[in-house]
């Protein structure tokens, strides 16, 4: 496709597409570190990321991932609840030494996911489907149990028997949408949308679970909330199955864990069912998310209607969410990308710029925001958007190649091409950096 009317004001809806497509940067993965002891058995194995490279990583990759999710949620205490949650249970872990954190963020989608380092983060969407802090204390458990069994190290260290010895990690992408609604990502670009998050096993799957059943015990927390979550997973697959194909893609689930929660709970930990399971604190802690239920059910809705392409039908549930929650920040991200699929760049700009008022310093809306300008010719309002972004959460080589076709627009083709020579020598090799070769061919700055 040529891409010479893109940098017109009127772009045509494929251009835009193909703008507004772009996803967040690659990961760029340390040299891999060979042998060490499972924290778990005590038995050599060989891994391929040390602890100080998944640390370093999680620092890395984190924060994007977070944004792609539309940040954490804007509720001080349930933030600070969650994590102390996590912290009760760490303390019980074979590696308390991890520098441990999670927080709650605006992903509406269901799911919970822990970077290699301890960090972790469950949705706003799988928060409201618990019923007890016993459950909260389960999922998370099984997330401390990935980062203990170093599960993403192993992927790596299996990587290097395959690739015989060359470096290869096993990553899932973690969209901020649901994975049933991939063609999102064809509508509006995830902000960092990509990260290191493993595909785990079936095997690390039922170890995690273990794990986390032994956790959640240690830290005097009913094993039925162990049961109750793995029941509510199997009811939501069957009812909602769209729902919780990111989780299930990256955390596989069967009816076996479900019968082994059942079991272990009654057999090995038979003896803390009678702790009372913490209902009214959880009901309590997540009484501010519970009250705008209905907005965030509204989204569920809109986003799964985006993924069919039937657009004015997803605007109408994200301003029946905005009626419900109209300072909802992730509602005023979504609404702007349904509008700006339908090329109404004025009106998906205030959106952005609303979002921006409700969270300030949170990346998404200010790379929305760029995606917005360009879209409506203000080239240096773009470039002010993603330096904003850059500022926030540096690091996306996207952005790169966005500044680059800011500076275009502005007419400054020294600046744009500085800015397309740096997106391909970050290494990617997609549409983009075939376009950014292209145009410095065009120019001048490399040979045909």
């Amino acid at each position: 496709m040529s891409h010479d009317r893109f940098f017109r004001r009127e772009m045509s809806r494929r251009d835009f597409l193909w703008l507004s497509g772009i996803a967040g940067a690659g990961v760029v993965l340390p040299q891999l570190s060979g042998c060490a002891t499972d924290p778990i058995t005590g038995q050599q194995v060989l891994v391929g990321l040390s602890e100080q490279d998944e640390i370093a990583l999680d620092r890395k990759q984190s924060p994007q991932q977070f944004s792609a999710d539309y940040g954490a949620i804007q509720d001080p205490e349930l933030n600070r609840y969650v994590n102390d949650v996590e912290l009760s249970l760490a303390k019980n872990t074979h590696r308390p030494e991890v520098p441990y954190s999670a927080r709650v963020v605006n992903a509406n989608y269901i799911n919970a996911y822990t970077f290699p380092g301890g960090s972790m983060a469950c949705t706003r969407g799988i928060l409201l489907e618990l019923d007890s802090e016993d459950e909260l204390a389960a999922l998370l458990g099984h997330e401390t149990g990935h980062v203990n069994a170093r599960h993403s190290a192993k992927q790596a260290g299996r990587g290097m028997i395959a690739q015989a010895g060359a470096m290869a990690v096993n990553v899932a992408v973690a969209m901020s949408d649901y994975r049933g609604a991939a063609p999102l990502a064809n509508i509006a670009s995830q902000v960092g949308a990509s990260a290191l998050l493993a595909g785990y096993s079936r095997a690390d799957e039922r170890q995690a679970d273990a794990l986390g059943l032994d956790y959640m015990t240690r830290a005097g927390y009913n094993p039925d909330g162990m049961v109750d979550l793995m029941d509510m997973l199997r009811s939501q697959n069957k009812s909602q199955p769209s729902m919780l194909q990111t989780m299930f893609s990256s955390h596989p689930m069967s009816d076996e864990r479900y019968a082994t929660a059942q079991r272990e709970a009654t057999d090995a930990y038979g003896s803390f069912r009678g702790n009372k399971l913490k209902r009214e604190r959880y009901m309590d802690n997540t009484a501010r998310l519970r009250r705008i239920a209905p907005a965030v059910q509204a989204q569920q809705e809109g986003e799964s209607l985006m993924a069919k392409k039937s657009l004015d039908e997803a605007e109408s549930r994200f301003a029946q969410s905005l009626k419900l929650a109209p300072d909802d920040y992730c509602g005023n991200v979504l609404m702007g990308k349904c509008l700006l699929a339908q090329k109404q760049y004025a009106d998906a700009d205030r959106h952005f710029a609303r979002a921006s008022e409700i969270y300030p310093g949170e990346g998404q809306a200010m790379y929305q925001r760029g995606v917005s300008k360009l879209a409506l010719g203000r080239g240096p309002e773009a470039l002010a958007a993603f330096n904003a972004y850059d500022k926030v959460l540096p690091g996306n080589p996207t952005t790169l190649f966005l500044k680059g076709v800011a500076y275009e627009t502005m007419q400054d083709r020294r600046a744009a091409s500085q800015h397309y020579a740096a997106y391909i020598r970050s290494g990617n090799k997609d549409a983009q950096a075939q376009f950014a070769y292209q145009r410095l061919q065009a120019w001048g700055a490399v040979k045909k």
